[in-house]
């Protein structure tokens, strides 16, 4: 009767252990990382952070990648580099759905994170939510919906976490880029024609963490080293929410030309009409217009870009000394000078630099797309040719 009494005794006394030990565990908090979508602004996939607590019946997902095309300026804002993102939340059901419909892959990281940590991760999400904090200047490579989730697991870590270099091969942003946009060639070109040089720099592990896959690996790999230099790894468990049931297929390559066979075909289209020209010795100023016209306007973009965007790796770009706002500028005057058979100084320049241009090609310290080459050859022909042509005259 005795021994019954006393685990009795023991029994009530460890009840509230025993009920907080389960509040303990039913909290729970993880890293969502999203696979790529189609849309240009889904390329690169998402990260988020999911907080569940089962006792309260709490499962919300927050999220650094709201932002809406609604906003006043939105296009102008975002080439400016000033676009606003903010962190939203949401009930997880709505979240998953949303992935589920089109079909993109969702894998959940459960951190390994103590009670303290979690409460005061969970603290500082509130706060970052509230109306006066939640909007944030957003930047592609250093301030995302990726990094963003990282620096917040990081404040709230009694300690420090270290991180294992996932791949010793020297990245830059723009090989990484290359690898979102394998199957989206004309996107790729595009980006590649803004970025600049600094894009070609080599990058350490962290500013790979960009990339939500890459901080998905990173996370895999890193501990937690706290005061007493214990270690245990960030990552408790890996779950995939929801697999991929569909194969991605490239039907962009299948539809639609390469930008490298649109500027190759074009290339051929130029160098028979000069042919025809020369033989003809007359100019096809309608070629020219077009030609000129749209390399001065690209110009105008890039120019705009690497000069008054607060973009990082926009400046410097030497895609300046091909595609300038001078085509633009200098265009009627090009045009009246080619009708007159007049010898032209910018068809000259122009010609010289493009030539140096392409034969420095590989020492340039900057990476560019294959299709920009018969690009240059085209304006170079069309210069060579209007400055044959008056040379002709004036023989």
């Amino acid at each position: 009767m005795k021994k019954t009494l006393i685990i009795l005794f023991l029994s009530i006394l460890l009840l509230p252990i025993s009920a907080l030990a389960s509040s303990i565990d039913s909290t729970q908090i993880s890293l969502l990382t999203c696979s790529p979508g189609s849309e240009i602004y889904s390329l690169f996939g998402h990260t988020a952070i999911r907080y569940e607590d089962k006792t309260k019946g709490i499962d919300v997902v927050f999220n650094y990648g709201m932002f809406s095309f609604k906003t006043s300026n939105f296009i102008w804002r975002f080439v400016r580099g000033e676009t606003d993102y903010q962190l939203g939340a949401t009930e997880y059901h709505n979240f998953i759905s949303e992935y589920e419909y089109y079909d993109r892959e969702v894998s959940q990281q459960i951190l390994n994170l103590s009670q303290e940590e979690k409460e005061k991760l969970f603290f500082l999400l509130q706060e970052n939510y509230r109306p006066e904090n939640r909007i944030y200047r957003y930047n592609f490579f250093f301030d995302n919906c990726a990094t963003r989730p990282r620096d917040k697991i990081e404040d709230c870590v009694n300690g420090k976490i270290e991180y294992k270099e996932a791949s010793e091969r020297t990245q830059s942003f723009r090989d990484i880029i290359h690898e979102y946009t394998l199957n989206h060639p004309w996107e790729r070109f595009g980006i590649d024609l803004c970025l600049g040089s600094k894009a070609d720099e080599p990058i350490n592990y962290r500013q790979k963490m960009f990339a939500p896959d890459y901080l998905h690996k990173s996370f895999a790999a890193a501990i937690i080293v706290n005061s007493k230099g214990e270690k245990k790894a960030l990552v408790a468990a890996t779950k995939d929410l929801l697999p991929r049931h569909v194969e991605q297929t490239n039907d962009e390559q299948s539809f639609f030309p390469t930008p490298l066979q649109a500027s190759l075909l074009l290339f051929i289209i130029v160098v028979g009409t000069t042919i025809y020209d020369l033989k003809k010795r007359k100019s096809s100023r309608p070629l020219d217009f077009i030609l000129f016209l749209s390399a001065g306007i690209t110009g105008c973009i890039i120019a705009f870009l690497a000069c008054f965007s607060e973009h990082p790796t926009v400046s410097p770009n030497y895609l300046l000394f091909i595609f300038h706002p001078f085509h633009l500028l200098c265009l009627p005057f090009i045009l009246r000078i080619v009708k007159m058979k007049r010898k032209s100084w910018y068809h000259l320049l122009n010609l010289a630099v493009l030539t140096l241009f392409i034969l420095l090609w590989a020492v340039i310290p900057q990476r560019f797309d294959l299709a920009v080459l018969p690009l240059a050859l085209s304006l170079l022909v069309r210069s060579g040719s209007n400055s044959i042509l008056a040379y002709k005259k004036h023989k």
